[in-house]
C-alpha cells in the first residue's frame, strides 16, 4: 500500500483542532473488552495511509508496520490496548430492564445513577438503583454490587439489546481549561498517541504498533501481539492513576503514584513488570536531552501490556510510559493536555535517537 512520505524529521506534536477531533472520536466509542471494532475502525482509517503492513489478527489486534529506510534498524512494538472497563449484559429481566456484570477493574461504588450507552448503536440507558427515599438506614451504609443494580434501557428497551451486548458509561470528551475530561482516557490517550506515532515514525527504527485487545481483562491481546510481531524491544503506552490529591484526612499526602502536570510517567516496576533499566534510562536521558517534563511512575498495583510483551518467546526488553490520570476506570477520567502532548513528544525523540547500542549497554 502507498505511504505518505511526511518529513518526520521535522514532527512537532500538538493538540489542535485536528488532534482533538480524533481523540474525542475514540475516547467517545465504545469498546468494552472483547469489543472493540468501533475503536478498530478509527484506528484502522487513520494509519492505514501511513502503514507498510495492517492486519487484524484472529483475537482482534490491529497490527501495523512502518519500516524505516535506516541500515541495522531496531524492531520496536509498542502496544497500546482499544478497550474499556464496562459491563456485560447476562439477563434480560423485561421491559427494558437487564442484570449486567462488570468486566474489567470497575469501581462498583460509582455505578448507580450513571448514564450509559449499551452495543454497537449505543442505546442510551441509566444504571438504576433503589432511591435513597425507599432504603433503610443499614442499606445506605452498604455499597452497592452489580448484582443489585440494573440497566434500564426504558421501555422498548428490550427490542435494541440483548444478552451478551456490552455497555459503558455515555461521558463524551470535553476540554476544561488546560484538561480533558473523558471515559476511557485509560488507553484512548495511548492509542492516540500511537497513531500519532504510525504517521510520523522516524526512520531509524521498525516500528511494530500493537492496537491491542483485552488488556483490561488480562493482558489477552498483547501477548498474542509480541508473539507475532517477536519484537527487539517493547513498549506499553497507557494512562496511570494519579494520586496527587489532598488527603481524606486533612493530612499531607505524601505517598504519590504519579502527579497531574509532571509530565509522562517513566515505570520502574508495577505489578506485572520490572521496567528494563536500559530502557528506563533511554527515556529518562531522552527527556533531559529534549527538556521535556517527566516523572517516574511509583512501584504499585496493576500492569500494563508490558506485562505480557516481556515475557513472550525468549524474552523482549520492555518499559511503560503513562500519561497520568485521575479518576481511572469510572465514569469520567480527567487528564493535563500538556501530559498527553510531552508523552508523545517524550516517545518520539526517543525512538529518533534509538540504536542497536541500547541492547548492548550493561546496566542489567
Amino acid at each position: 500500500m502507498a505511504k505518505n512520505k511526511k518529513d518526520t524529521q521535522k514532527y512537532v506534536p500538538v493538540m489542535g483542532e485536528e488532534e482533538l477531533a480524533l481523540l474525542t472520536k475514540l475516547s467517545n466509542a465504545l469498546a468494552v473488552s472483547g469489543e472493540e471494532q468501533e475503536v478498530r475502525a478509527i484506528v484502522k482509517d487513520e494509519v492505514t495511509p501511513f502503514a507498510d503492513s495492517v492486519e487484524t489478527d484472529t483475537l482482534g489486534n490491529l497490527l501495523v508496520t512502518r519500516h524505516g529506510t535506516a541500515e541495522n534498524r531496531l524492531r520496536v512494538m509498542i502496544a497500546a490496548h482499544m478497550d474499556e472497563v464496562g459491563f456485560m449484559l447476562v439477563d434480560d429481566e423485561g421491559n427494558g430492564i437487564f442484570e449486567f456484570r462488570v468486566v474489567g477493574g470497575v469501581d462498583e461504588r460509582q455505578l448507580a445513577g450513571k448514564s450509559i450507552m449499551v452495543g454497537r448503536d449505543h442505546v442510551p440507558g441509566v444504571i438504576g438503583a433503589k432511591a435513597i427515599h425507599l432504603t433503610t438506614p443499614d442499606e445506605r451504609k452498604q455499597t452497592l454490587r452489580a448484582d443489585q443494580l440494573r440497566v434500564d434501557l426504558g421501555p422498548g428497551g428490550s427490542g435494541k439489546a440483548k444478552v451478551g451486548d456490552r455497555g459503558t458509561f455515555a461521558t463524551h470528551l470535553q476540554v476544561i481549561g488546560p484538561s480533558l475530561r473523558g471515559k476511557a482516557l485509560d488507553d484512548r490517550l495511548g492509542v492516540f498517541n500511537l497513531i500519532q506515532l504510525v504517521k510520523h515514525a522516524p526512520a531509524n527504527v521498525d516500528l511494530l504498533a500493537a492496537f491491542t485487545v483485552q488488556e483490561e481483562v488480562g493482558l489477552r491481546g498483547a501477548r498474542v501481539a509480541a508473539y507475532s510481531f517477536n519484537p527487539q524491544i517493547g513498549i506499553a503506552m497507557d494512562s496511570t492513576p494519579a494520586h496527587d490529591l489532598p488527603h481524606f484526612d486533612g493530612e499531607s499526602n505524601e505517598r504519590y503514584n504519579t502527579r497531574l502536570d509532571g509530565g509522562p510517567a517513566i515505570y520502574l516496576m508495577d505489578g506485572a513488570t520490572i521496567g528494563d533499566r536500559r530502557l528506563v534510562n533511554w527515556l529518562v536521558e531522552t527527556a533531559q536531552a529534549e527538556g521535556i517534563p517527566w516523572q517516574f511512575r511509583q512501584p504499585n498495583m496493576g500492569g500494563t501490556d508490558a506485562g505480557a510483551i516481556h515475557k513472550t518467546r525468549a524474552g523482549v526488553p520492555s518499559v511503560s510510559v503513562s500519561v497520568p490520570q485521575r479518576y481511572l476506570h469510572s465514569a469520567a477520567g480527567l487528564v493535563r493536555i500538556d501530559d498527553c502532548v510531552n508523552t508523545l513528544r517524550l516517545m518520539w525523540h526517543a525512538l529518533a535517537r534509538l540504536d542497536a547500542s541500547i541492547l548492548l549497554r550493561q546496566e542489567n
